[in-house]
């Protein structure tokens, strides 16, 4: 027997008898969990495979979600990854504005030491760092839409070494765009080191260094 087609009606707009089943909203936390869980299903896929080799399939494969929903959320693939390396960006921005890029570094080398959940999380981030470089190498239209980020934690390292040198924390007789390349530089190279998968067990000790070798004596 041939079904009822299914109408819908407005608010005010059901005839007389007839009974309208809402379905509930879904609320903005419940989208921002998703989104979440998307980011770091995609963290993960792009890490392991990189950019080109995240495929849609293996991307449903680590968020455990369709196509669908993902591509619900983000309008394609260039759009998932972006999102991925802004927010790893935005949330190193905010602990380099509130404890400095010697911080960033101490915590990236915590976490890395913190065990199997600790290394699969850093494996994620090292490798999408690793593959916004590769991309700022061969895309320049990646490059172009970066560039923001890459001003906001230059710029964020370069006001909090401001504030402590007003604060005559920080040595006075180096240029402060010295001081702040030297910090991107280490923390390039522990970005590296990790990557590569060498011991990181006494590297508390170098980020000592680093630490003491911006500071006034």
């Amino acid at each position: 027997m041939e079904q009822p087609a299914i109408r819908t009606y407005g608010l005010h707009t059901a005839p007389r008898g007839v009974t309208i089943d809402f379905v509930p909203r879904v609320s903005q936390d419940q989208l921002d969990a998703r989104r979440q869980e998307i980011l770091a299903g995609a963290r993960a896929c792009f890490a392991r495979y990189g950019y080109e080799g995240a495929t849609v399939r293996r991307l449903e494969e680590e968020t455990g979600l369709s196509r669908g929903a993902i591509f619900h959320h983000f309008k394609d693939k260039e759009s998932l990854f972006l999102a991925v390396a802004e927010d790893d960006a935005a949330a190193m921005v905010e602990t380099v504005a509130r404890n400095g890029l010697v911080q960033v570094m101490r915590d990236l080398l915590e976490r890395a030491s913190g065990g199997p959940d600790g290394e699969s999380e850093v494996a994620g981030w090292l490798g999408s760092q690793l593959e916004v470089s590769r991309r700022l190498r061969t895309d320049p239209e990646f490059a172009t839409r970066w560039a923001a980020r890459s001003d906001a934690i230059a710029n964020a390292t370069r006001d909090r070494l401001a504030r402590q040198r007003d604060a005559g924390v920080l040595r006075a007789d180096v240029p402060l765009d010295t001081l702040a390349q030297f910090l991107e530089l280490a923390y390039d190279g522990l970005v590296l080191h990790l990557a590569t998968g060498r011991p990181s067990a006494d590297l508390g000790r170098v980020l000592d260094l680093v630490e003491a070798a911006v500071r006034r004596p």
